[in-house]
């Protein structure tokens, strides 16, 4: 999932601890955001601003309408689980001969997309980070 610092850093959702991730206005991202199963983690990526995957966070309630619009939009509940011990950048991304084809990487104007977890598990080795 991605987010503007500007809008909603990383910093926040560990301050809130909890939040519903609202405001998905494409088909694309929104059908990502439906897929995802209460328990799955997701990687926290500041785009715009930083353009680096900061943090894992887990989705705490599958997707329900999305109360800021009676359209047919869902969001989602997440809670952080960790903070990266080192973030890993766009560039990093593009440069690694698997990760380049992360859907974050290739499909860059949508704000949720897939992870594989063999990206995942990437992802983490490259943050020196494993799950607790």
């Amino acid at each position: 999932m991605k987010s503007e610092p500007s809008k909603y850093p990383w910093s926040k959702l560990l301050t809130d601890k909890k939040t519903h991730w609202d405001g998905v206005r494409n088909f694309e991202a929104r059908n990502n955001l439906r897929a995802m199963k209460k328990g799955e983690l997701v990687l926290f990526y500041h785009s715009n601003e930083g353009k680096e995957i900061v943090g894992l966070a887990k989705v705490m309630k599958a997707h329900y309408q999305d109360p800021t619009t009676e359209e047919d939009w869902s969001v989602v509940d997440l809670a952080p689980v960790l903070t990266l011990k080192a973030t890993v950048t766009l560039a990093t991304l593009k440069a690694h001969p698997t990760l380049k084809e992360m859907a974050v990487v290739k499909r860059s104007r949508i704000s949720v997309t897939k992870v594989s977890k063999v990206e995942l598990d990437l992802v983490l080795g490259l943050a020196e980070t494993k799950l607790p």
